[in-house]
């Protein structure tokens, strides 16, 4: 038996596409890559109450749905929880740091994005477009440089792709597609409009697809008849997509149109928070209407940008001959260009760069693995050698981002292509370290630099230093918690030392010496400030020893 086996795997080995076994290995390598380095990312902004909206939602259902706290958490009940549901209850079975849990999850949910816009890419236009998308999205820093810690943006993201996978395999085989599709596609669903409200645009493209894949040539009446009975075959789907929903998002379980007036609650969200673009500091509710596409065209790599705009091209050459890939790809040039569109049109609010577009990221590179697909097979046709050259060229230009996000790591999200001049040329310019990532590596700096001053000499108590930090304070007790000596400095607390992110020049608060500077390819993004001359000495006791 055990020969039997190996020898049926030898087979199939052999006759694997080399672009699927390639894909494969790079998806199970980044499996393996997530378990490594997922310790190397901060805690985001976020996280804290998140994962108080996942308890509050646990307790809601624990208690017979009584417990209504959930309703009265800020403004989070118009949003979905169920990732940080799933969290929570893993934080009770598992002995696992909660945070560690977040972030190991959200990273493995990151390379299922991966996954989905590989097969996806593949279902279009073949094993080698899928390899190519594969390769585009992982070089991609806003991707790959966020799949560890924005727990609620990237879920979403994977969940949407995932799902559009599952529609384009369904309405495929219209008028009977397989019931394993649209459970898949269901669950999918059910995750992505468990996250956000964004989700129900699935909806709308389910019906966009199936119009799409109505016969041809087709008639009025014709294609409503094949689209409303199309339609009817999704209602399984969309009634478990509905259930999955309102596990993880109870204010969505209250009203049947609640998910809507989320959807226009965000159009017109008013904090006062402000972000950067082009130089010039706006409220999140005065961002120009473009703010969202430039911020797209400066973060992805140039070779996700000329790949996708390839893939247009591809869908004018293509449609003439009524080709389905020609059909599927501009449906997926869609479901990037509609969410813009209504951003643009809606002058919606905007901040934290392309962050809450995310979701169109992974659409982006299946476009890439289509468009340069579309470009080598044209090469192949009229010579050979041009395309295997071609391919070669497009090998080395994505390595190039991926040479820039290993020199960035674990600040991969800083990432900016040369349309702004890289990382320098988007410093005080654009939105970077909006979450202070970097506070992972400041906190360890300043361990550091206190063990070399040998200030905690034997027989002596080791003293508390108190740290004014820009930024939310739960990140940085967690990290200074397993020596105890950093305190968190709060009000009248005499702040010894001042660490900071460099975005929006956020080191400029508080005045201090520097003694310690965070740099990625000459760009400064972080520092630590030493004030210990310019505070007096507190009259309390600052010892360990009397906490």
């Amino acid at each position: 038996m055990p020969g039997r086996f190996l020898n049926t795997a030898r087979s199939r080995l052999a006759m694997s596409d080399p672009f699927d076994l390639a894909a494969r290995l790079l998806i199970a390598a980044l499996f393996v890559l997530a378990l490594l380095i997922y310790r190397d990312y901060a805690i985001s902004n976020d996280e804290e109450v998140q994962h108080r909206y996942g308890e509050l939602i646990l307790a809601y259902h624990l208690s017979g749905f009584t417990d209504l706290s959930v309703f009265r958490y800020q403004n989070l009940y118009l949003y979905g929880g169920l990732f940080d549901l799933i969290c929570v209850i893993l934080g009770r079975v598992l002995t696992l740091d909660v945070y560690v849990i977040r972030h190991i999850l959200c990273a493995l949910t990151g390379v299922g994005g991966i996954l989905a816009a590989w097969a996806t890419a593949r279902l279009i236009a073949g094993p080698r477009a899928g390899f190519i998308a594969a390769v585009a999205l992982t070089v991609c820093g806003p991707w790959f440089g966020t799949m560890f810690n924005h727990t609620k943006d990237i879920p979403f993201a994977a969940a949407m792709m995932g799902a559009t996978y599952f529609l384009l395999r369904a309405v495929r085989d219209l008028p009977k597609p397989r019931l394993m599709h649209l459970l898949a596609f269901g669950v999918l669903l059910g995750g992505a409009l468990g996250q956000r409200a964004t989700g129900l645009l699935m909806l709308f493209y389910t019906l966009i697809a199936i119009a799409m894949h109505a016969p041809r040539p087709p008639s009025w009446r014709g294609a409503a008849h094949f689209t409303a009975s199309s339609l009817l075959l999704f209602v399984p789907a969309f009634a478990l997509a509905y259930l999955i929903m309102i596990v993880g998002w109870p204010w969505a379980a209250l009203s049947l149109f609640n998910p809507v007036r989320a959807i226009f609650a965000f159009a017109h969200f008013q904090y006062p928070v402000k972000t950067l673009l082009s130089g010039e500091v706006y409220l999140m509710a005065d961002v120009p209407r473009w703010y969202v596409p430039l911020y797209l065209v400066i973060k992805m790599p140039l070779a996700i940008l000329t790949g996708s705009a390839l893939a247009l091209v591809s869908i004018v050459a293509l449609w003439r001959m009524a080709s389905a890939q020609a059909r599927d790809t501009a449906f997926i040039a869609f479901i990037v260009a509609f969410p813009l569109a209504c951003q643009v049109i809606g002058h919606g609010p905007g901040f934290s760069g392309m962050r809450h577009f995310s979701f169109v990221v992974p659409p982006l590179a299946v476009l890439t693995g289509i468009g340069f697909e579309w470009m080598l097979a044209w090469l192949e046709s009229k010579r050979r050698a041009l395309a295997i050259a071609a391919f070669t060229a497009i090998g080395a230009w994505l390595l190039w981002p991926a040479s820039i996000m290993l020199r960035l790591h674990p600040y991969e999200s800083l990432f900016f292509n040369p349309l702004v001049g890289g990382l320098e040329g988007a410093q005080q310019r654009y939105d970077t370290d909006y979450w202070v990532n970097v506070m992972g590596e400041l906190v360890t700096e300043l361990e550091a630099m206190l063990d070399r001053e040998k200030l905690d000499r034997e027989g002596k108590p080791s003293r508390r230093y108190y740290v004014a930090v820009c930024g939310e304070r739960v990140p940085f007790d967690r990290l200074a918690a397993p020596r105890g000596r950093l305190q968190y400095a709060v009000g009248s607390d005499p702040a010894d030392f001042f660490i900071a992110p460099t975005h929006m020049h956020c080191e400029n608060a508080i005045d201090g010496r520097v003694v310690h500077t965070v740099e990625r390819m000459g760009v400064p993004i972080g520092v630590i400030k030493d004030r210990r001359t310019l505070v007096a000495e507190p009259q309390q006791d600052r010892t360990l020893a009397k906490k």
